[in-house]
């Protein structure tokens, strides 16, 4: 018995050790980008970068292939049906929003702001998928590794809470996505079609413009922008 019990004891020490390694790298990359987040502009302008950056350095330094990544060509073919699925949310959201009384014109609707966006919700993806995925899946079983992605993903978008909710929601269903069909490209497409379909569908004096963290609170339009898309119904 003595030697069962070492050897059990030799054999969960390594384990343990290894556990150790993803929940430090979680810990750290989601304190680093919520106080990125809640940073001045300028400071974020400095710390941005490098909160957001570090994760796919880290990322890549395990040499993953395109498919691991979500990049490969098979991943982005057997998913495509997601963008009209998205799509045809969205126009539902427009009819229902226009029908309320909510609808309203896009903040900046020019290309350069809604190409940045897009991009952003790429990277956000990528950031979800390949960074605080695996290692939630190397701690947790898969559905409470998806569970506690989808908080996180939720947290971040603090304290705007409209967009706490729907990326509650959107982060869980992005996540199983992803284990179905692996494209970062199409799921980041589809964040950015909703979001933008968010963005003009909920009143600018709940959304702030999609911000979250303290940009949220420098929120300081017009009268007539703070009530965007709102007629008082």
């Amino acid at each position: 018995m003595a030697t069962l019990n070492s050897t059990s004891f030799a054999i969960s020490t390594p384990q343990s050790d290894t556990s150790l390694r993803p929940l430090a790298e979680l810990t750290i990359g989601f304190a680093a980008i919520l106080v990125v987040l809640w940073l001045p502009t300028r400071e974020q302008l400095f710390f941005g970068p490098i909160a957001l950056l570090s994760p796919l350095i880290l990322v890549l330094l395990q040499r993953p292939t395109l498919s691991e990544l979500g990049l490969h060509w098979r991943g982005f073919a057997s998913s495509l049906w997601i963008l009209p699925a998205a799509a045809v949310l969205a126009v539902g959201g427009i009819l229902l929003a226009q029908a309320a009384g909510t609808f309203h014109e896009l903040y900046k609707p020019d290309l350069a702001h809604v190409g940045g966006y897009v991009l952003w919700t790429i990277y956000q993806q990528l950031l979800l998928q390949d960074y605080f995925m695996p290692r939630l899946a190397r701690v947790l079983n898969t559905d409470a590794a998806i569970a506690f992605a989808a908080v996180l993903f939720a947290l971040a978008h603090l304290p705007n809470v409209v967009l706490t909710v729907a990326t509650l929601l959107w982060g869980a269903v992005s996540c199983i996505l992803f284990r179905r069909c692996r494209s970062l490209v199409v799921l980041g497409v589809t964040q950015g079609l909703l979001g933008l379909c968010f963005a003009v569908c909920v009143p600018d004096v709940y959304l702030h413009h999609m911000r979250v963290g303290l940009g949220y609170w420098h929120y300081h339009p017009t009268v007539a922008g703070h009530y965007a898309g709102y007629s008082g119904k």
